[in-house]
């Protein structure tokens, strides 16, 4: 039988198509054997790999169960159905889904795949408040966040390396028990042994590499990607000279601030003061 070639241009749901019939035949699964697993028929199956039919949430979700994605298809789910996300960066989300080693430097804000979902929707929350997002596409982000994080717990995970400027463990986000829970949250990711969490001080000064964040994947084929963000827009960088002074950035931060345990350290020492301050 011949195999009906989809255009990835045809419509905006044929990546999705694609990528799904891609990981179906990487598991040598046919139609009609993938079908029941996703509470479908085979030719339902057959229409959304054509991507003649839009898939459902749930279809996302149980593929993703089915085939042992890591999210992956959930999140392309929700960067078709959200345009409003930060242009760029839908396309650096598949990159992270699927990259061996994930290297962060975030300021302000504690990173998203570390947040909590007391955390994220405080800030989304903060966004509706001030006129400046839609309640629906606030819930939507905040989805959206949260099925990242499916990356953590994918098999084998990615080794993670994080690197928090200490502003953002000062931003008082949501409140003291928001904080409190993000801050033990941080600890409790620091135990696994594919995270690294270290914590760049405010006395690192002019001696802190980054002015703002960055992120470097290393995908499996050993290509390593840059992404970045200015106002309203995400961007990945793949000149391999530009991402290689990234790197090297990167290694003298991660030199510079504090060590693993000190790092836990302090994070705990801000947690416990938030917490004494309560009484």
């Amino acid at each position: 039988m011949n195999k009906k070639k989809i255009d990835p241009e045809s419509s905006p749901w044929a990546p999705f198509g694609i990528q799904l019939r891609n990981f179906r035949e990487a598991r040598g699964l046919k139609l009609e054997q993938l079908a029941p697993l996703l509470e479908c028929s085979p030719s339902h199956l057959s229409y959304i790999e054509l991507a003649h039919r839009p898939p459902s949430r749930k279809l996302a979700e149980l593929a993703d169960e089915a085939l042992g994605t890591g999210g992956t298809l959930l999140l392309m789910w929700y960067q078709l159905k959200n345009a409003a996300i930060l242009e760029g960066f839908p396309e650096f989300s598949r990159y992270e889904a699927l990259a061996e080693t994930i290297r962060i430097f975030e300021v302000d804000v504690i990173t998203g795949l570390l947040q909590t979902r007391a955390y994220v929707t405080a800030l989304q929350m903060g966004s509706v408040r001030q006129g400046a997002t839609p309640q629906e596409l606030a819930e939507e982000r905040i989805a959206f966040r949260l099925a990242r994080q499916q990356v953590l717990e994918r098999t084998p995970p990615p080794l993670v390396h994080v690197v928090l400027d200490e502003s953002c463990l000062r931003r008082f986000v949501g409140g003291r028990d928001v904080m409190v829970g993000q801050l033990l949250h941080l600890e409790q990711l620091s135990a696994r042994p594919n995270i690294v969490i270290q914590v760049a001080p405010f006395t690192l000064g002019e001696h802190r590499m980054f002015s703002h964040m960055a992120t470097l994947l290393t995908m499996p084929n050993r290509k390593i990607l840059a992404y970045g963000e200015i106002e309203q827009r995400g961007y990945i960088d793949r000149d391999s000279k530009s991402v290689a002074t990234l790197i090297e950035s990167y290694d003298r931060l991660a030199v510079e601030a504090l060590g693993q345990a000190e790092s836990l350290a302090f994070i705990r020492a801000v947690r416990r003061d938030l917490e004494w301050m309560s009484t």
